[in-house]
């Protein structure tokens, strides 16, 4: 697009925009004003100044040209300048006109001066208070010096800083009234991407009627979410208690059968007890353990630890950046790490896991050297209930596909995802769980 460049200089927020769109007019309507009005309007007023002195000047020098020698008329020079206010001497060698770059009417009391005097030689308006005028005479060039206030305003920056200085009040005064229309806002959206990360944050709705209306409409959403949650929660622990209690009976009257009678009758409840106990970590989540202010590098390296005392290949590589405490579900996060570390080391022979802590996000990798996972079916191998047989040996371990959609759904639960791609170093499959800061 034409204006792509334009969004990187964007400000990002709703407050840094909207002050962007209350300044720009009133910034260029100033710069507007001051260019074309003031510019226009002091320019008259020198000009007209300036031509009331050059009365004095073309008198002063007809009377130079008329006395008979020079030394008549550079004495006739100073008795007129006195009470002309003019200070008239021959003076050379003649310099070049002299103005300074930002002096606006300096260039009008120049062309001013050029285009009324007979024999005008040059005209200096460099310095600050005084201009001078080079008069070609009979007796040589004559230099007439003045009062710069004669031909210029005295005060042509009052109107330019009482414009900016009404300006910048009313542009504060605008940006705070603004500030609280869009402090609503704000806090709307803190507090729905707490609720994003699993965090659940006191408000009220409170702004503008629309405003309003989307934080009433919040709440409503965020409390049927919370309903709807711990009805969950109470069926499956419904479903818990009425399904382990008949799986523990069924064990136990296996035990009274032979051992080569009992033992496939025994495999079977204990599938079928692995397989509810899957369902019920997928269906729980973590929504209802509290946020705890931990390290991350310590808990991951807590459960490397464990995962090597049970004799599993696991390695920990160095953690990248500085880790600092932050708010995280500690119990959801080792379960997420677990199901990652016993995914990779169910297909593969060994696994590495790496954390990398950034300003905004926080990186938690686990590879293995498995066969991987094609890139067209990862999307697929993270969805509930889902084996992909040609990319994992279904043999290697009894499983019903929700290993990948537990660990989605922690990430989602702290504001963050679950990425599927290839291991550089180990050549297997690389599980990144990013989680938002």
């Amino acid at each position: 697009m034409a204006f792509d460049w334009l969004k990187r200089w964007m400000p990002r927020g709703l407050q840094g925009r909207a002050a962007l769109i209350l300044l720009l007019p009133v910034v260029t309507l100033q710069l507007v004003i001051s260019i074309s009005f003031v510019q226009r309007h002091f320019e008259g007023v020198t000009r007209q100044m300036t031509k009331s002195v050059l009365i004095d000047l073309r008198f002063l020098s007809q009377a130079v040209d008329a006395a008979p020698d020079r030394a008549a008329a550079e004495a006739r020079a100073r008795a007129l300048g006195q009470p002309l206010e003019l200070e008239a001497r021959f003076a050379s060698p003649v310099p070049a006109d002299a103005v300074r770059f930002f002096d606006l009417s300096g260039r009008a009391v120049i062309e001013t001066l050029r285009a009324g005097l007979d024999a005008p030689l040059a005209v200096e308006v460099a310095e600050g208070r005084r201009v001078t005028a080079w008069i070609g005479t009979a007796h040589g060039p004559l230099a007439v010096t003045f009062d710069r206030r004669r031909v210029s305003a005295s005060n042509p920056h009052q109107l330019i800083v009482l414009i900016v200085v009404l300006g910048a009040l009313l542009t504060l005064v605008a940006y705070l009234f603004l500030r609280n229309q869009l402090r609503p806002v704000t806090r709307l959206a803190a507090v729905a991407s707490a609720y994003g990360k699993g965090r659940i944050l006191p408000y009220k709705a409170a702004g503008a009627s629309e405003v309003r209306a989307a934080g009433m409409a919040f709440l409503d959403m965020r409390n049927r979410i919370e309903r709807q949650t711990q009805a969950r929660r109470l069926m499956l622990s419904g479903i818990s208690h009425d399904l382990r209690t008949p799986l523990t009976r069924l064990r136990l009257g296996l035990t009274m059968l032979p051992e080569e009678e009992a033992a496939p009758l025994v495999g079977d409840v204990d599938e079928m007890r692995r397989l509810l106990d899957a369902f019920l970590d997928f269906a729980r989540g973590d929504g209802s353990e509290a946020v705890e202010t931990l390290d991350p590098a310590d808990l991951v390296a807590r459960v490397v630890e464990d995962a090597q005392r049970a004799g599993q290949a696991v390695h920990l590589r160095p953690v990248q950046g500085r880790s600092e405490p932050m708010s995280l579900r500690p119990t959801a996060l080792r379960r997420a790490l677990e199901n990652l570390i016993n995914n990779a080391l169910r297909y593969g022979t060994r696994c590495e896991v790496a954390l990398a802590v950034g300003p905004r996000s926080l990186r938690l990798s686990v590879e293995d050297d498995g066969p991987g996972i094609p890139e067209d079916r990862r999307e697929e191998a993270m969805r509930p209930f889902t084996r992909l047989d040609p990319a994992r040996n279904q043999d290697r371990g009894t499983g019903v596909g929700l290993g990948l959609a537990i660990v989605a759904d922690i990430a989602h639960g702290h504001g963050g995802a679950l990425h599927l791609g290839d291991s550089e170093g180990l050549g297997g499959l690389r599980a990144e769980l990013v989680l938002a800061r």
